[in-house]
């Protein structure tokens, strides 16, 4: 056998035993909830944005957790969500586990996309210009979350 040929074949094998799993869980949702809007859908598993300013979670000042609008899943709690100015609903710290992460280069520039560990869908993007000791901006799109007080 060819050494070329075994090596592409040997390497192939590799990945399928070492391709991270996360990454495997953003390609392919595990369920896409019937009760969500056209625009939820386009954000959630198309990857879009909703206008900034448009989301009523924006204004949300009471105690409590926000989940994913697909499958419920606990994504931020009340206390580390704050005004960034940028329109959307911003927090400086995630439930530990809550998202998988992936690098999208769209609009000529690298950023880190979120996406919801337990069924896939795009919340938005992280960046490092966020309060407190981490510095994380987790910029989220309102429709993407469910708030659901103390």
């Amino acid at each position: 056998m060819n050494k070329r040929i075994f090596l592409k074949i040997f390497s192939s094998i590799l990945l399928g035993f070492y391709l991270p799993k996360k990454l495997i869980a953003i390609e392919s949702p595990k369920i896409i909830n019937p009760n969500l809007t056209a625009e939820q859908k386009k954000i959630m598993f198309g990857e879009g944005t909703e206008r900034a300013g448009t989301s009523p979670l924006n204004f949300e000042k009471r105690k409590g957790s926000y989940h994913c609008a697909n499958c419920n899943a606990k994504l931020f709690e009340s206390v580390s969500k704050f005004d960034s100015g940028t329109g959307w609903p911003s927090f400086n710290e995630a439930i530990p586990g809550a998202f998988k992460t992936k690098i999208d280069y769209s609009f000529g520039m690298k950023r880190i996309e979120y996406h919801c560990a337990k069924c896939g869908a795009h919340h938005g993007h992280v960046f490092n210009d966020g309060p407190g000791p981490n510095g994380k901006r987790y910029c989220n799109n309102g429709l993407c979350l469910i708030f659901i007080p103390d």
